[in-house]
């Protein structure tokens, strides 16, 4: 292949609002040795790339840059050393060099990962961060056991339903709140025993009857600047609230967590280790073969309306699955 072969691909050059998202032509980049050329067929969109995309989170790309990590399609070439995937071969990743929002994508050796043909590339494009993350909360952060009970914010967007559904392989009781009835219904689908409207006055009162009185033993929390106070008057005595999103302060009282020596942690996917990937990713592929993983795609949104994707994601009423550009 030339090097002066060139791609559609979405380039930052300032940080901003959803419209300095701008569809350009860049060169197709070349796999160094330990990386994997992929031809992109579609590539997930995550709310913490609108928030890089603003410049105000703690981690800022070098400009100009190309937003994305988590796509799915087929192996163009493979760098030098390269031996877990060959030309070819369907394959999804977790985390890319080069940047997602494009037709081409280069990804190191380790973050990349067989796509059974079961699932669709836009399935594919809605594994990565959003089950890497639910998985790193549920079983490395907050160390979640059989048979406890975890209430799963937001159970209807991305790492809302991956949650859902690893909660339940992993023998846990699933409660879910969504925003709204299809959200709610969404999140029964996808393996939550209970789900609950966090629009309604009283779904806190909902949740702690449906507990008899008990509490959660775990909380994955989308939004904690808004639900996180709620969150510690719902933990169980040794609760555990696993900190995923945020978009602001809030104010909370510790003797609600003194008074159940409970937890707040924090998840951040970019601190797991090779050997926490590669647990994850085992168990990802055993429940892809078994059929329980299974990503929901809710919007499906051309390369060129990459801005429309961000601007949709944070204001819209009710998340409904994964969304994903396609190329």
């Amino acid at each position: 292949m030339s090097a002066c072969r060139l791609m559609r691909a979405i380039s930052v050059r300032e940080f901003g609002a959803p419209s300095v998202l701008r569809l350009t032509e860049l060169r197709i980049p070349q796999p160094g040795p330990g990386q994997v050329l992929i031809r992109v067929h579609a590539c997930g969109v995550n709310p913490v790339e609108t928030y890089i995309r603003t410049g105000t989170y703690p981690r800022k790309p070098t400009l100009p840059y190309t937003p994305g990590t988590d796509v799915a399609g087929v192996v163009d070439s493979v760098g030098e050393g390269v031996t877990a995937v060959k030309a070819g071969e369907r394959v999804f990743t977790t985390a890319t060099e080069s940047g997602g929002y494009a037709e081409f994508s280069v990804a190191a050796e380790q973050c990349v990962h067989r796509l059974p043909d079961a699932l669709h590339f836009t399935q594919g494009a809605a594994i990565g961060i959003p089950y890497f993350t639910a998985y790193r909360a549920l079983v490395h952060k907050a160390n979640t056991k059989p048979g406890e009970t975890v209430l799963i914010h937001g159970a209807s967007g991305g790492v809302g339903v991956a949650a859902c559904q690893l909660s339940r392989a992993l023998g846990l009781r699933v409660l879910g709140t969504a925003g709204t009835p299809e959200g709610m219904k969404l999140a029964l689908d996808n393996g939550a025993h209970l789900a609950f409207n966090h629009r309604e006055e009283d779904y806190i009162d909902k949740i702690m009857q449906a507990t008899e009185g008990r509490g959660v033993d775990v909380i994955l929390e989308m939004l904690s600047n808004v639900n996180l106070s709620k969150d510690l008057q719902m933990a169980a005595y040794g609760g555990r609230v696993a900190v995923i999103g945020c978009r602001g302060s809030i104010e909370i009282n510790p003797r609600d967590i003194m008074a159940k020596e409970s937890c707040i942690m924090g998840v951040a996917l970019f601190f797991a280790t090779t050997e926490e990937s590669q647990q994850c990713a085992a168990l990802l592929f055993a429940g892809m073969e078994a059929g329980w993983l299974r990503p929901v795609v809710g919007s499906q949104v051309p390369l060129d309306h990459a801005a429309q994707a961000h601007h949709d994601i944070i204001q819209c009423p009710g998340a409904a699955g994964k969304t994903v550009l396609t190329m």
